[in-house]
C-alpha cells in the first residue's frame, strides 16, 4: 500500500541521528542503534515527526504504530529483496477516521521487530528503507481527498543498516506449522466461526470458484475488452499473461486446496487479511459479514483478492483499495495493477459487468 500524509511530506530514513526532512513537513526517521540486549534480534525504532507550523495527519495502515499490517519496508540483503512472511489485509476505503494526526513538534516512536515480518532466517547485514513510490502516493492523495483530508506528498529515502543474527531452526519450524501446499482437497476448517457463519463462508467460496473459473475462461479465450483495460489498463502480451496466470492459479487454489477460515478477527473495518507465506489459512473480520456474497467487494470476492496475497498463487501486493482507485491505478501504472489484489477482485466480480 501506498503512502497518505497531509501537507507537503518528505519520508527519510537515516542511521541513528540523522534524518532529512522537507521544510514544514513530516520526517521518517529509523534508528538502528539497539539496546546491548536487542543487539542482533531485528528490531529498531520508527519515529515519526511533524517539523511543520500546521497539524498534519498519516493513513494509520502506513505506519507500525498499530503494528505491521502489510509490506511498509524496503529491505535487503547483500542487494537482494528479502521477502515479506507479514500479514496482507483488504479494508475498506480510508475514512477521517483512519488518519492519525500529529500537532506541530509532535513526534511518535514505536519499536519494530522486523524479523517478526521479513524473512531474515539468514542473518547478516541488511538495509532498511520506509518508502512508497510517487504514484502510490498519489493514488492515496486521492483516497485521502474522498475521506476530506487533503494530501500531497514528496517522497525520499536513506537506508539504514541492520545487523541481525541468523535464527534458521526456528524460522523453519514456524513456517512448518502451515503446512506445505500441494494438491488435495477442497476442504474447509473452521476456527473460532459459529454454525452460521460456516455456513456461509461455505457458500462464499463456492461463489469465489465461479468467479476464478469465469474470469479464467476470459482470459483463455484471449479476449481483452474493457473488462481487462478496465482493472489492468492497456493490453500488452506479458501482462496479459501474467494475469492469466494468477486466475489459473486462483482457480485451483480455491477449487482444490484445503482452507482454514479464522473468524477471531473483529475489526469493523477490515475484511480479511492472510500471510503470504502460510497458505491457505484466511483471517475473517468484521467488514466481511456485512458484505454480500457476491457483488462489489463481497464476501466471495474477498476470497479471491485474500487467495491472489498467497505467493504460491500470485503474490500480489496492496497498492490501492476500492474501485476508483484501482481503475486509476490501470489507467496510470498497469505494472502494479497487475499486482493489486483489489484489481483481482473487482475483475473477478466483474460488477457492473462489462465485456
Amino acid at each position: 500500500m501506498g503512502k497518505v500524509l497531509l501537507g507537503s511530506l518528505l519520508f527519510a530514513c537515516a542511521f541513528a541521528g540523522t534524518a532529512a526532512a522537507a521544510p514544514g513537513g513530516v520526517s521518517v526517521h529509523l534508528d538502528a542503534s539497539a539496546k546491548a540486549a536487542d543487539i542482533g534480534s531485528g528490531k529498531l525504532v520508527f519515529t515519526m515527526a511533524n517539523d511543520g507550523a500546521a497539524a498534519m495527519h498519516v493513513l494509520r495502515w502506513q505506519t507500525p504504530f498499530d503494528g505491521v499490517t502489510s509490506d511498509l519496508f524496503s529491505v535487503e540483503r547483500d542487494g537482494a529483496a528479502v521477502a515479506y512472511v507479514g500479514p496482507m489485509y483488504k479494508r475498506a476505503a480510508p475514512g477521517a477516521g483512519d488518519y492519525i494526526e500529529l500537532k506541530p513538534g509532535e513526534s511518535r516512536s514505536v519499536e519494530v521487530d522486523l524479523s517478526a515480518y521479513y524473512d531474515m532466517k539468514a542473518g547478516g547485514q541488511y538495509a532498511i528503507r520506509y518508502v512508497r513510490d510517487a504514484q502510490s502516493a498519489l493514488l492515496e492523495a486521492q483516497q485521502a481527498s474522498k475521506a476530506g483530508v487533503a494530501a500531497t506528498a514528496a517522497i525520499d529515502s536513506d537506508a539504514v543498516t541492520l545487523w541481525v543474527d541468523g535464527a534458521p531452526d526456528a524460522f523453519d519450524e514456524a513456517m512448518s506449522t502451515q503446512g506445505a501446499p500441494g494438491v488435495l482437497a477442497a476442504t474447509n476448517s473452521f476456527v473460532s466461526c459459529s454454525n452460521t457463519r460456516q455456513t456461509q463462508l461455505a457458500t462464499a467460496r463456492n461463489s469465489a470458484v465461479t468467479y476464478a473459473t469465469n474470469a479464467k475462461s476470459y482470459l483463455d479465450a484471449g479476449t481483452h475488452g474493457t473488462r481487462y483495460t478496465w482493472w489492468f489498463g492497456t493490453y500488452t502480451s506479458s501482462r496479459y499473461s501474467t494475469v492469466r496466470t494468477h486466475f489459473t492459479n486462483l482457480k485451483s487454489a480455491l477449487s482444490s486446496q484445503p482452507y482454514t477460515f479464522d473468524c477471531s478477527c473483529t475489526d469493523s473495518g477490515t475484511y480479511a487479511y492472510v500471510y503470504p507465506t502460510q497458505p491457505y489459512r484466511v483471517y475473517l473480520c468484521g467488514a466481511f459479514w456485512s458484505a454480500p456474497n457476491t457483488g462489489t467487494d463481497s464476501r466471495a470476492g474477498t476470497l479471491v483478492h485474500e487467495s491472489s496475497h498467497f505467493n504460491v498463487v500470485a503474490g500480489t501486493d496492496d497498492w490501492a483499495y476500492g474501485q476508483t482507485a484501482a481503475h486509476n491505478l490501470a489507467n496510470s501504472n498497469p505494472n502494479h495493477a497487475i499486482d493489486n489484489a483489489d484489481s483481482h477482485e473487482y475483475f473477478a466480480e466483474n460488477n457492473p459487468a462489462r465485456n
